[in-house]
């Protein structure tokens, strides 16, 4: 391997994608991106089906090659290097575990291949399987497992010969939602004990919330936007961000005197900057726990954005409830709330006042 990082570079990257890009024909899978990963990190990449994620994860492991681009792995050019010779480990939404072997001997595999002794593979993998919850398993066959069993023995695999990087390539996909949100926990914990670089990819947005130090959301081919959950859900830069990353308000307008926006028939709400040129179009986000419900006569704290509708619909859901209301225009806004018991619920054809802090707008990209 050739190191090629810049010796002014304080920081050297667990891996560090420059320019990297992947085309099939007349076809872009990957517009050119950047993209650090630094040691330690758990970074989800999110997106759609068709956002180039997994294309990404299959660059960094080697499975294909970019059609231009460098990739280094701690500084050093791994590009054209082959898979085996990487060091990462990889854990499939399909497990791939070989059928006809015992679970130790899954396990065992990869630490076989690269001809590591009896004594050293019976503890390793004895430590692997304990942490995966799995003594006592090592005598079964994949076919007398559970989903989530096998998708353990699968980890287990991949953590056996201690790889400095691991890729997960949606591996909670085939799981139901009780036994995905265990596992969730299972590999947050295994990744805050191993210490290792963890780069994961999901389409489920509520995962990569819950486990990730930083996301990186793809769409076409692209990275729409990095950041940690918090950013990109709190301060998403587009409307795809906004609208793929949990549940949106967007309300557009046009800018009027006085640093407010004009919106559905006579009523304008104030926006955050004021710095923005008059008759500008401008798109707003408000998320919906940030919106508080009233009613007609109740008093409003000073400076709110305030908004007079009919309740539309009313879900309960469990210890959430939204609440969709419609303004002047048909304009339609949802905000959650916690619930509370039927009797004193929100009806139907109830006139609100909704309300919320001009600093919870976020302006989004055009």
């Amino acid at each position: 391997m050739r190191n090629i990082t810049d010796p002014g570079d304080q920081v050297v990257h667990a891996i560090a994608l420059k320019g990297i890009s992947k085309t099939y024909g007349p076809v872009t899978a990957l517009q050119p991106v950047d993209l650090n990963v630094d040691k330690g990190e758990f970074l989800t990449l999110l997106g759609p089906s068709g956002s180039g994620k997994t294309t990404l994860l299959n660059l960094i492991a080697g499975a294909t090659g970019p059609t231009t681009g460098t990739i280094l792995l701690d500084g050093s050019d791994i590009t054209r290097m082959p898979p085996r010779e990487r060091g990462i480990g990889m854990v499939f939404q399909n497990y791939a575990l070989m059928p006809h072997m015992s679970v130790f001997d899954n396990v065992a595999y990869p630490l076989r291949v690269r001809h590591q002794s009896a004594k050293t593979i019976h503890a390793k993998v004895t430590e692997a399987l304990e942490r995966v919850g799995l003594r006592g398993f090592e005598h079964r066959k994949p076919r007398q497992l559970s989903g989530g069993q096998q998708q353990r023995v699968g980890i287990a695999r991949c953590i056996v010969y201690s790889p400095a990087i691991i890729m997960m390539d949606e591996p909670l996909g085939a799981l139901d939602k009780n036994l995905r949100e265990q596992m969730q926990g299972e590999i947050k914990r295994l990744h805050k004990d191993l210490g290792t670089t963890l780069i994961y990819v999901t389409h489920d947005q509520e995962e990569a919330l819950n486990m990730s130090d930083r996301i990186c959301l793809m769409n076409t081919g692209q990275i729409a936007q990095l950041g940690t959950p918090d950013e990109l859900y709190f301060q998403p830069r587009s409307r795809f961000v906004a609208e793929f990353i949990g549940e949106s308000n967007l309300i557009g307008g046009r800018v009027s005197n006085g640093g407010r926006m004009a919106i559905a028939g006579s009523t304008s709400i104030a926006v955050p900057g004021g710095a923005w040129a008059e008759g500008a179009d401008l798109l707003v986000m408000v998320r919906p726990e940030r919106i508080r419900i009233a009613g007609i006569e109740d008093a409003i704290a000073e400076g709110s954005n305030v908004l007079i509708g009919e309740v539309a619909s009313v879900s309960f859901v469990g210890g959430i409830t939204r609440v969709t209301v419609r303004i002047e225009n048909g304009l339609a806004i949802t905000a959650k709330m916690m619930s509370e018991r039927a009797e004193s619920r929100l009806n139907p054809g109830a006139c609100v006042q909704l309300c919320w802090s001009p600093s919870d707008l976020v302006v989004l990209e055009q």
